[in-house]
């Protein structure tokens, strides 16, 4: 029988995923975050303020999971909302003074440690990986 190599290149892109994620799960975890609350942090950290409609775009995670999330960054004095000037409806978040600071001390821990996932795949491989999975993405 042929091998299917579709079929084939599903199970090795979902195992990779897998490993990927359980391994930033851990890193994450180290600054006594989830996953979700590093995303949004991280999010405000390069972007500047959001909308929640924009950070549920820029991090996959539903509107109503994302109250949920800001509501406990902001507890944690991470963040706050801001009303916008221009539109009464419309609320922007935005990362606090404390929230930067941490994003400083732990992004390049954790970028570190994305890099070392990545260790042993050139520059080249990670440029057509890149486009190889775009590619899947727009289908």
């Amino acid at each position: 029988m042929e091998e299917n190599l579709s079929l084939k290149s599903f199970v090795v892109l979902m195992k990779a995923s897998k490993s990927v994620t359980e391994r930033v799960k851990k890193d994450i975890s180290r600054y006594h975050m989830k996953t979700s609350e590093f995303a949004v942090l991280e999010a405000l950290y390069h972007k500047g303020d959001l909308t929640v409609k924009q950070i549920s775009e820029a991090v996959l995670i539903n509107t109503g999971s994302m109250t949920y999330v800001i509501d406990k960054l902001e507890a944690r004095d991470l963040l706050e909302r801001r009303p916008c000037k221009n539109d009464r409806r419309a609320v922007y978040i935005h990362i606090t003074d404390e929230g930067r600071q941490l994003m400083d001390d732990i992004f390049p821990k954790h970028q570190k440690a994305i890099e070392e996932i990545f260790q042993n795949v050139t520059a080249e491989e990670k440029k057509a990986a890149i486009d190889i999975l775009k590619r899947i993405g727009q289908k």
